[in-house]
C-alpha cells in the first residue's frame, strides 16, 4: 500500500486529536472546510477547489442551525437580564452578541447561496 491510502496513525488511548478549543473552533466556524480559489498555481487547481467549496458547501446550513441556535439563545439571555434580574449592562452585552450571531448567520446565507447555486463557467 502506498502511503497516500494508508489511514492516519491512531491516537494515544486517553487523547484527543483535537484540544477543545480546536473543536469548538470547527464547531462554530466553517472556514476550515474551504480551500483558497485564489491560492491555486493554475486554472485546474482552481477548478478542483471551486468544486471541492462548492460540495462542502451543503454543510453551510448546519452552521446556520448552530448560529441560529447562539442567536436565540443570547436574545434570551438579553431578556432574562433586563425583564428579570434588571441588570441593564448584562442585558445589553447579550442583545449586542445576538447582533453579532444574526450578522454571521447573514454570511453564512450568503455564502451558502452563492456556493449552492453557482453556475460553473
Amino acid at each position: 500500500m502506498t502511503s497516500e491510502h494508508q489511514p492516519p496513525p491512531a491516537a494515544e488511548p486517553g487523547k484527543p486529536e483535537l484540544s477543545f478549543g480546536q473543536l469548538l473552533y470547527r464547531f462554530l466556524f466553517f472556514d476550515w472546510l474551504f480551500r483558497d480559489v485564489n491560492a491555486a498555481r493554475d486554472l485546474y487547481e482552481r477548478h478542483a477547489a471551486r468544486q471541492h467549496n462548492q460540495r462542502m458547501s451543503r454543510y453551510l446550513p448546519v452552521y446556520l442551525r448552530r448560529w441560529s441556535v447562539l442567536a436565540a439563545f443570547d436574545f434570551c439571555l438579553g431578556m432574562l437580564f433586563e425583564k428579570v434580574v434588571q441588570a441593564t449592562l448584562l442585558s445589553a452585552w447579550f442583545f449586542t452578541w445576538s447582533c453579532v450571531t444574526v450578522t454571521g448567520m447573514v454570511v453564512i446565507t450568503v455564502a451558502w447561496l452563492f456556493l449552492a447555486f453557482a453556475r460553473m463557467p
